[in-house]
């Protein structure tokens, strides 16, 4: 992994700027840049062309969506650039179709996949808080992981033929945030999942 690319799918909000997500977005950059990582970057408010985001996610070893959780999801701005993007990308670049076959009926569903090799990261940030998951007594989310909550957009992800790298999270930011211990957390997870890439040999 030497390529990465970083979404910032962050929607500005008068309640909700972004400064987090774009700090935690700084962060990663500068750190993976100093471990030698190539760095793309992509934000909601970019003027970006589908094909140029096409040739990004096909460029990419591992491709990191930073944003907020808007109504348990992402925000409206991401899903138009999905929308946008990644329909285009199933003219073969992401995938062939939805990998079924009128010539062979055992090819099943999701499995068109192109992207094999590629991996990618989410990094989210919650006004839930850490309690509110993997608890079968919280009645919201009622013993639902992150993950669990986010199955859409890992699937989104899967159709392509992509693989997961462990999910990082903030919690509680809005009402009780610990955003130097979320830093340091963050720093920690980069680390163990982005080893130092190799100077290359010269002759």
């Amino acid at each position: 992994m030497k390529k990465v690319f970083i979404i910032n799918a962050h929607q500005p909000y008068p309640f909700a700027e972004g400064q987090l997500n774009r700090t935690l977005i700084d962060r990663a950059t500068e750190h993976l840049a100093a471990k030698g990582y190539e760095i793309q970057y992509t934000g909601m408010t970019d003027d970006y062309d589908v094909d140029r985001e096409i040739e990004k996610h096909m460029w990419a070893d591992v491709i990191i969506v930073q944003t907020p959780v808007n109504w348990m999801g992402v925000p409206w701005s991401f899903k138009k650039y999905m929308d946008e993007i990644y329909t285009a990308g199933m003219d073969g670049r992401f995938c062939a179709g939805d990998g079924r076959s009128r010539e062979d009926t055992s090819k099943q569903y999701g499995t068109g996949g192109t992207l094999t090799g590629t991996k990618y990261m989410l990094s989210l940030t919650f006004n839930a808080p850490k309690q509110a998951f993997n608890d079968p007594d919280q009645v919201f989310f009622a013993g639902g992981s992150v993950d669990d909550l986010f199955q859409p957009m890992h699937l989104n992800f899967k159709f392509f033929d992509m693989s997961p790298l462990p999910t990082f999270v903030c919690h509680d930011v809005m009402k009780n945030p610990d955003v130097e211990n979320d830093f340091i957390r963050f720093e920690a997870h980069l680390n163990e999942i982005f080893p130092k890439v190799a100077a290359e040999a010269t002759v």
